[in-house]
């Protein structure tokens, strides 16, 4: 256990675990919903991909969302990737960037859970019905997610030729 945590990048840790755990904390005691594990090893491996979901969450809706409104203006990526090369912070602060929206994203979340929670509690939703939404919105995420990470590949191979 010791040595898969050490093997942890800040950024993995930061982005992921970290919103993960506090995520499962923040829905047992204010929506009732208890992920919480006993078993250390699963609890990191699923609070880890809860995190996971928390970011991608954000960086597929809460990003786009801000920059549509304009309270958030990037540069272009080309300049970023230029950049990262003479400034070495420039990495460290995109890596915090994305901390910031990561949690905004957990909040998020939990207040979209707890708006399902209240909407199940008031139709009385089967788990099959919960478990297949869950599925849906689960390969959505991680296909969208799948295919801007293809695009930021893209986009770093043309910065750099």
């Amino acid at each position: 256990m010791k040595d898969l945590l050490e093997k942890l990048s800040s950024y993995n840790i930061f982005n992921y675990l970290f919103p993960g755990v506090v995520f499962v904390i923040l829905c047992k005691y204010f929506i009732g919903y208890d992920f919480i594990q006993e078993n250390n090893l699963l609890g990191v491996f699923l609070y880890y991909f809860i995190g996971m979901i928390i970011s991608r969450f954000g960086s597929l809706f809460i990003e786009p969302l801000l920059i549509k409104l304009k309270f958030l203006v990037f540069e272009d990526y080309k300049k970023f990737v230029t950049a990262s090369k003479i400034d070495s912070k420039i990495e460290l602060f995109s890596e915090i960037n994305n901390t910031y929206r990561t949690i905004s994203s957990l909040f998020v979340l939990l207040l979209l859970i707890k708006g399902y929670s209240f909407l199940d509690d008031k139709f009385d939703f089967s788990d099959s019905t919960t478990y297949f939404i869950v599925v849906i919105l689960l390969i959505a995420l991680f296909i969208f997610s799948y295919r801007k990470q293809t695009n930021y590949i893209t986009k770093r191979i043309k910065a750099n030729t």
